[in-house]
């Protein structure tokens, strides 16, 4: 059975010591933010943390036969950075948040995908579409985040966003990476 494996990375990811996969006991460090500090950002951004999914596919050219689906949240050390002149352990709890909205969002794909994905075909007809939809989702929520908490400057909205984002990876947490 000819078998093909499509890798898609939502971030490029040259060599495996330069990320993080998200996992609930291990949380950041700033020694993780490898990259020189982005002159292109707000001058009020104080740390910029480059996160998001890779997923891979094992699926057959035969439409009824099973197909499996691997989604991983990562994060990418190398293109995320800190100014070390403002850092704090508050900023680096923000940072941990943006982590692990990405963790979320890649519980709700896993759910899609397992709701909704049995088959190769199945793969084929509907994965794109699920797959957009919940990254746009997730690239809207991480932008709401950072607005609604002025980058964590916020501190009851950011209390607020903490308190949701925990429920809501506990709500999914039959769908968080084995």
């Amino acid at each position: 059975m000819k078998w093909t494996i499509f890798i898609c990375l939502l971030v490029s990811v040259q060599i495996f010591g330069q990320k993080i996969i998200w996992k609930e006991d291990q949380k950041l460090t700033w020694d993780d933010f490898k990259s020189q500090v982005s002159r292109k950002s707000n001058k009020d951004v104080v740390a910029y943390t480059h996160c998001g999914w890779e997923y891979s596919v094992v699926t057959s050219s035969n439409p009824a036969s099973p197909v499996k689906i691997e989604v991983l949240t990562i994060f990418n050390k190398d293109k995320s950075w800190k100014d070390v002149k403002r850092i704090n352990d508050y900023v680096l709890l923000h940072e941990q948040k943006h982590f692990d909205i990405a963790e979320l969002y890649a519980r709700k794909l896993r759910k899609e995908v397992m709701e909704n994905i049995k088959t190769a075909g199945d793969y084929q007809k509907k994965f794109k579409a699920i797959y957009d939809r919940v990254l746009h989702e997730y690239r809207d929520f991480q932008i709401a985040y950072d607005k609604e908490t002025q980058n964590g400057m916020n501190k009851e909205k950011q209390a607020e966003y903490n308190t949701s984002i925990t429920e809501q990876l506990d709500q999914l947490n039959s769908y968080k990476k084995s």
